[in-house]
């Protein structure tokens, strides 16, 4: 272990049994609420671990939580974008169980210019106030390993027909109680039988910015790719796990569990243009109105009496205020003045560059899918957006 890039290692929870070879017949697995046997094909969790940032993070980042109204509940810290990315098997090498093992290193390393993604949610208060801090510990990202007993392509035709996208993503609800415990990004990557791979990503709501507009995956996979062509002749990573696990039986319910999830919500994405470089938080909430408006007509939903809206403020103050329908009222004459002079276009996420996230050099996603999950009762998110001469993005998710 002497030439291991570590300072310090991250703690692993690896489950297996002694059974040799990739033996995906299994079809059997015990629930993990009632315990009982049922058939299945869905995926199944095998590995775990905590992936902090390559070195320990100095000095500390904080970025502050700050919720108007009704306090801290569950609805404030609430909620999670995911994201799928499916890649057929380009070599010998290129598969999900040593992909997985790379990962260990190549996501260490990027973490180190978005250590917030390994922090946790902190409970800070005065005389007068609590809030909540997001809090660069380096506590570390849950990275899991699964397989799934269907080929690639068996699985994207059962898709089609019955949204199965859910298995292939983890994401275990913050605990608003004990916040400091949850952690806010999680990586599932799921082997297929006879090649081929998915990468599953759960990221907090509170900090969805950082893997849309900062395009931490393009970052983190030029990273894989740049550290396994100076690996040279090496072709199994340290943490390679070989498939032995037993697909009959699961992990303990207290190691792996996990928020219940339905299928994802479909948003809308707005990209906000203007000849202001920056919006404050009251003409962002206003822009948000019309987003909310334009999304209702387009596809048919509403936003419900209550829901979630989240500003970015600035690097360090994200605001989460609870929003009725009551406090949205008539735009004002400011509003539709400020409607006027500003082009609200609606795109889509495929426009964040997902298609071209290639952890293996030249062999790009097959298929990508994003949606957001785990908001009730409908969720906005508002970010500044200095790409593209646009001012800001706005995502728009209906109430399930």
């Amino acid at each position: 272990m002497n030439n291991c890039p570590y300072k310090y290692m991250p703690y692993v929870a690896i489950y297996y049994d002694t059974n040799k070879g990739c033996n995906f017949q299994g079809k059997r697995k015990m629930d993990l609420h009632d315990n009982s046997a049922i058939l299945i094909n869905q995926p199944q969790v095998v590995a775990v671990m905590s992936v902090p940032p390559l070195k320990v993070t100095e000095p500390r980042l904080a970025l502050q939580v700050l919720a108007d109204d009704d306090g801290i509940d569950a609805r404030t810290i609430g909620g999670c974008y995911q994201v799928v990315l499916y890649y057929n098997q380009c070599n010998e090498e290129d598969n999900g169980w040593n992909l997985a093992g790379w990962f260990v290193e190549s996501l260490a390393k990027a973490l180190l210019d978005h250590p917030l993604l390994a922090g946790r949610l902190q409970r800070r208060s005065d005389h007068h106030n609590t809030w909540l801090e997001i809090v660069s510990n380096d506590s570390g990202i849950r990275l899991l390993e699964a397989r799934c007993p269907l080929s690639l392509a068996r699985f994207l035709e059962q898709n089609q027909e019955e949204n199965r996208e859910t298995q292939l993503v983890f994401w275990n609800e913050i605990d608003h109680q004990n916040p400091e415990f949850s952690p806010l990004v999680y990586v599932q990557v799921t082997n297929f039988e006879c090649g081929g791979y998915s990468i599953g990503i759960s990221c907090s709501l509170l900090l969805a910015e950082v893997l849309v507009v900062d395009n931490f995956l393009k970052k983190w996979a030029k990273i894989h790719d740049e550290m396994l062509s100076k690996n040279g002749e090496i072709k199994r990573p340290i943490f390679y796990q070989p498939c032995q696990k037993n697909v009959d039986e699961a992990l303990a319910s207290d190691v792996i569990s996990r928020s219940l999830s339905k299928n994802g919500i479909q948003s809308m994405v707005f990209k906000i243009t203007s000849n202001e470089a920056s919006f404050n938080k009251e003409r962002l909430r206003e822009l948000a109105m019309f987003c909310i408006e334009e999304a209702e007509q387009k596809l048919n939903i509403k936003m419900g009496l209550k829901f979630s809206f989240v500003v970015k403020e600035s690097s360090k103050v994200t605001r989460v205020e609870s929003c009725s329908k009551s406090k949205r009222g008539h735009s004002s004459m400011q509003g539709l003045a400020l409607k006027n002079c500003i082009q609200m276009t609606p795109t889509t996420w495929n426009e964040f560059g997902l298609y071209e996230v290639a952890f293996c050099k030249g062999n790009t996603a097959v298929h990508v899918s994003c949606w957001v999950a785990s908001v009730p009762d409908g969720h906005v998110l508002a970010v500044p957006y200095p790409k593209e001469n646009v001012s800001a993005l706005i995502i728009v998710s209906p109430p399930r």
